[in-house]
């Protein structure tokens, strides 16, 4: 066959024509027989506002919005499914996680956690390098909180339904006094914990271990110096424990731990059970113990055989 204009044009119909039918048609074919899935609901105006602010100010570049099977971190119970992202246009899947992914924020934290991060986020993540957003009026912080709280849809409306119950409890608890309220965090917390001491020796290596995971993840809210006045506290409410009060209450390794690990819904102390291993918990708890209430339980009794390495 020769090289004619003819079949030059011939051609190159047919292969965008290829094209189109793959690229375009068979993909819209598909996705036009996709269903809701369990979770889907449509987004509010508001929680509208809040998406068009995320996309104008770039949090698609740092975070998706897609849970893939063997993702471990923030969002993981529940794997991204089509039916997810029906309505949504563009779809803000996004490929780099430079932050945690996002398909599943909806309800982790309560909305004064989410003001004083996006004011600046190293106020509630000190290693954060997000960048602030204090630019942005408040009106426009609580438009995409409103967002970021919508992420994960009718799961999303679960756990932002217990978090407002919780914060209801919690605010009663802190207006009670300090005595109240430490009871009542401590009564949260299950029996068996309650009395488990933590099994690590203090140590000065220990206690430097401790102290860089606190300035890493904890100093924000409650402050270098365990006071709970940190840079977050004005945003925060009930504010951030302040741990030099706890001395002589009965506070134990495994309070700590179990609070460290599971957070406190309703308030602003997030869980760390995907950030921080075991040890690492421990030796953070140890440290608020040792060096903040001047009260530590490590290595006494109750324990079971000692562990090879301490």
């Amino acid at each position: 066959m020769k090289m004619t204009p003819q079949a030059v044009m011939f051609g190159s119909v047919a292969i965008l024509a290829a094209v189109v039918l793959v690229v375009v048609l068979l993909p819209y074919a598909n996705t036009s027989k996709t269903t809701p899935s369990e979770i889907f609901r449509n987004r509010t105006a508001e929680e509208n506002e809040g998406r068009a602010l995320y996309i104008a100010n770039g949090c698609v570049y740092c975070h998706s919005q897609s849970i893939r099977s063997f993702d471990w971190g923030m969002g993981a119970q529940r794997v991204a499914q089509a039916g997810d992202y029906i309505q949504d246009n563009p779809i803000l899947l996004g490929s780099a996680r430079t932050g945690p992914d996002l398909s599943q924020e909806g309800g982790e934290h309560p909305d004064d956690w989410h003001a004083a991060h996006f004011k600046n986020p190293r106020y509630t993540r000190p290693l954060s390098i997000m960048p602030p957003f204090a630019f942005l009026a408040d009106e426009k912080i609580g438009k995409l909180t409103r967002h970021i709280q919508g992420l994960g849809m009718k799961a999303a409306d679960r756990r932002m339904q217990r978090q407002t119950e919780w914060k209801a409890a919690a605010v009663k608890a802190f207006e009670s006094g300090v005595v109240g309220n430490i009871s009542w965090l401590h009564s949260q917390v299950p029996e068996g914990w309650r009395k488990i001491p933590n099994p690590y020796p203090t140590s000065d290596a220990g206690l430097a271990r401790g102290h860089k995971i606190y300035q890493d993840f904890c100093l924000g809210c409650h402050s270098p110096i365990g006071d709970g006045m940190g840079p977050s506290q004005p945003y925060i409410y009930p504010p951030p424990l302040n741990f030099t009060i706890l001395k002589d209450r009965g506070i134990s390794g495994g309070i700590l731990y179990y609070q460290i690990m599971n957070g406190i819904t309703g308030t602003a102390m997030p869980y760390f059970k995907k950030d921080l291993e075991s040890e690492k918990i421990w030796e953070v708890g140890d440290y608020v113990a040792a060096i903040f209430i001047n009260e530590s339980d490590a290595d006494t009794e109750p324990k079971g055989i000692d562990a090879a390495h301490e």
